[in-house]
C-alpha cells in the first residue's frame, strides 16, 4: 500500500464533521458552501484537480466545447471545477461522468450546475454541487485555466490539496497542514465516541462533555 493510498485511506474512516472540527482548531478555512452531494451515500478522499471556467459568448456558428481537460485527470484525483456558482447552465453531465469512470476518477465537485442527474445517480458516480438544472453550458462557459488556485466562497483551493466529501457536504484541505488535520480529527472522534458511550450509560451530557474535553476534542488523550 502506498502513502497516497494510506492517506485516502484514514481520510475515508473520518467524517466531514470532525475534520472540519480539526480544521476550526487549527484556523483554516476549508468547507465549500453551497455544494451539496448529488448522489447519496457516497464518501471520497483525494487530490485536487482544478478547473476555472468563465463566462462565453462566441459568435453564431460557433462552438466551445469546455470539457476536454477531462482527459488529463489522473487516477484516483477529485475534479474540482469553479463555475463561479452559476445556476443558468451546467459544467458536468453524462458524458464526462462516464469518462471519469473509466478513468478511475474519485469524484467530483462543482461550483455550479450539473445536469443528466438521473444518469449519473444509476452510475453510482460521487457528485457534489450547488444546483441540477438542464440548461447546457455549451457555449455559455468555457475553460479558462486548469490546475491553478481557485477561491470558492472564500476559501483556496490550490492542485493536489486534498478534497473529502460525504453526505455533510465537502471540504478542501491545504496539502501541507493534512497530517495536523487528519491527526486531529482522529482525536475528535475518539473524544465523541468516549462522550456518547458515557451517555449511554446515564450520564448527564454537562458531566460527559466537561469531563472527556468536549471544549478541545482534537487534543490526543490517554
Amino acid at each position: 500500500m502506498n502513502a497516497l493510498t494510506k492517506l485516502r485511506d484514514r481520510l475515508l474512516a473520518l467524517d466531514t464533521a470532525s475534520l472540519s472540527d480539526a480544521m476550526d482548531s487549527l484556523y483554516i478555512a476549508g468547507g465549500l458552501q453551497g455544494i451539496k452531494p448529488q448522489v447519496s451515500n457516497m464518501k471520497i478522499a483525494g487530490p485536487a484537480f482544478t478547473v476555472q471556467y468563465e463566462a462565453y459568448e462566441p459568435e453564431k456558428n460557433t462552438f466551445m466545447n469546455a470539457g476536454n481537460y477531462i482527459d488529463e485527470v489522473p487516477e484516483g484525483a477529485i475534479v474540482v471545477v469553479d463555475n463561479q456558482g452559476r445556476t443558468d447552465c451546467t459544467s458536468w453531465g453524462n458524458i464526462l461522468t462516464t469518462r471519469a469512470l473509466q478513468q478511475k476518477i474519485a469524484g467530483t465537485v462543482i461550483h455550479g450546475s450539473v445536469r443528466d442527474i438521473a444518469d449519473i445517480r444509476k452510475m453510482n458516480y460521487p457528485l457534489y454541487a450547488c444546483n441540477v438544472y438542464m440548461v447546457s453550458g455549451k457555449n455559455r462557459a468555457r475553460v479558462r485555466a486548469k490546475q491553478c488556485e481557485l477561491t470558492i466562497h472564500g476559501v483556496k483551493i490550490a492542485p493536489d490539496d486534498w478534497i473529502v466529501g460525504d453526505d455533510n457536504g465537502v471540504l478542501a484541505i491545504p496539502r501541507e497542514r493534512l497530517m495536523e488535520v487528519i491527526l486531529r480529527a482522529e482525536n475528535v472522534e475518539k473524544t465523541e465516541q468516549r462522550i456518547l458511550g458515557t451517555i449511554k450509560e446515564g450520564k448527564k451530557l454537562e458531566e460527559a462533555r466537561n469531563t472527556l474535553g468536549y471544549a478541545v476534542p482534537w487534543e490526543s488523550k490517554a
